[in-house]
């Protein structure tokens, strides 16, 4: 798994920053008010801080905003960086100031001159959520990012709030490199295998195998991965830390690559298929980090397998499937194969878990791109209850979401006339017939949520927290969910 950075938090020691190597940050109000770490770097640089700090391109700079001192004089340090910080240090902003502190540090060393700040953990946590660099297939990796010293009054109890904000970190890296890796590397045996690999951390680990999900009746799922030569698989993810109550169930699909099938997408772009086990690897992140900080909270993730090929085969427009539940799909276009993937699993989750509540994941929808564009997953649920909770949770964690319609209306879409449905309702309202589709799936009982994370899961630009690529979308807002609602 990809190296999160070095980080320790040391005793605030201002009389070692004349001689500090690498790049030193310190920090400024919007008002112009210096911290103490700021106002020894303006001594020892004859002002130099406070002349940046007033700029006029520093006053009209949002919270987060670094301004850069090159070799500044007075101190050995390759560099300073003067630092706005907010007015209130809300998580998401401080997390923003880390990866800012992040992207200017490289592969120096880093002084953080933090003192009595707020939100010093957040800074933390998007220092190293900004250094990610997936480097696993290239020749020469580069060099990584430094390392970090965040000074600050009380490093014993701030390195205790942040040891919790870095396991949420591995579980983003490890979505980040499931999500990044190519299809002929993480196939579906390798998925399976990195999964089986977190038991050392005290989950269940579960897999599934063809022969299994045969005797189950997953006809849906297999029929996806029949006409490829890598196996099929569930793998159920386990983390009992919450008593005898039944678990919240995660469920996640798992394209390890996607032609569309029979149904053949265009050559151009096709690569980015490699992402399409987006929701799979959301999944697996959360339950890591589940496990790392010991959750008191009874969860479940359960995730679907397989590669979507073209081959003698291969599903066909025209099959009928008939899925775990008993009902019917008549296959309207093999492409629209992560709703059967998780069509099964849903069933699978609820008929063995009976789940208090439960969230599905994918990238199951180019519609829903078009919708969105790559600022906000599309939330569809059953629950108000249980969506308005969510959308409270990425609204904390700066995660971006929105709901989206769902009704008895759309239904017609996916009527079938030779089965009891199909499985695309066509162009037209596409990623809220998908989630028509999810929804025969999902018992009356059973509270729900489908997130369409195909805007999400991976991007062509950096966002604040991640570099072009995999971004974790999800890691963190169902991490608070199940703290929030969910632990004893």
């Amino acid at each position: 798994m990809t190296d999160i950075a070095d980080i320790r938090f040391d005793p605030t020691d201002l009389d070692a920053l004349a001689n500090a190597s690498g790049v030193i940050a310190v920090f400024a109000t919007a008002d112009d008010a210096l911290s103490a770490g700021a106002q020894r770097l303006d001594d020892l640089t004859g002002q130099a801080v406070s002349r940046a700090v007033a700029s006029d391109a520093f006053a009209k700079a949002d919270a987060g905003h670094v301004t850069v001192l090159r070799f500044a004089a007075g101190t050995t340090a390759d560099a300073v960086l003067v630092v706005k910080s907010g007015a209130d240090a809300d998580p998401v902003t401080s997390r923003k100031i880390g990866a800012a502190l992040a992207k200017a540090q490289g592969s120096e060393r880093l002084t953080v001159v933090a003192g009595d700040m707020a939100g010093i953990e957040d800074i933390a946590l998007g220092l190293a959520l900004r250094g990610y660099n997936f480097t696993d297939h290239k020749s020469d990796k580069g060099k990584p990012q430094g390392a970090v010293s965040i000074q600050c009054d009380t490093p014993e109890s701030v390195a205790a709030k942040a040891k919790l904000g870095m396991a949420v970190a591995e579980g983003i890296f490890f979505t980040r490199d499931l999500t990044n890796a190519p299809g002929n590397v993480l196939t579906t045996d390798n998925f399976a295998a990195r999964l089986a690999a977190m038991q050392e951390l005290g989950l269940e680990v579960e897999i599934l195998e063809e022969a299994d999900l045969e005797k189950l009746g997953m006809r849906a799922l297999l029929a996806v991965g029949q006409g490829s030569v890598a196996p099929s698989k569930v793998v159920v993810m386990q983390w009992n830390g919450g008593g005898d109550e039944a678990p919240f169930a995660l469920v996640g699909k798992g394209v390890t690559f996607d032609t569309g099938g029979i149904s053949i997408k265009p050559g151009a772009g096709m690569e980015d298929m490699t992402m399409d086990m987006g929701g799979a690897g959301v999944v697996s992140g959360v339950m890591r980090t589940l496990a790392l900080r010991k959750a008191r909270a009874n969860v479940v993730g359960l995730v679907g397998l397989v590669e979507n090929m073209p081959d003698g085969n291969a599903y066909k427009p025209g099959d009928v499937i008939t899925s775990m539940k008993g009902d019917t799909i008549e296959v309207i276009n093999t492409d629209a194969e992560g709703r059967m993937v998780l069509a099964d699993v849903l069933w699978y989750a609820q008929d063995r878990f009976a789940p208090v509540g439960m969230i599905n994941l994918a990238t199951l929808t180019g519609a829903m791109l078009v919708a969105l564009g790559n600022e906000n997953a599309g939330v569809f649920s059953n629950s108000d209850d249980l969506a308005g909770a969510f959308l409270d949770a990425c609204k904390a964690e700066g995660e971006g979401a929105w709901r989206m319609p769902m009704g008895k209306a759309y239904d017609k879409l996916i009527d079938s006339p030779i089965a009891d449905m199909k499985n695309t309702g066509g162009r037209y309202a596409g990623s809220i017939t998908a989630a028509q589709f999810l929804g025969r799936f999902v018992k009356d009982d059973t509270p729900w949520c489908h997130l369409d994370i195909a805007g999400t899961a991976s991007v062509k630009s950096e966002t604040a927290l991640a570099p072009k690529g995999a971004t974790g979308w999800g890691v963190m807002a169902l991490n608070r969910l199940i703290a929030d609602r969910y632990e004893s």
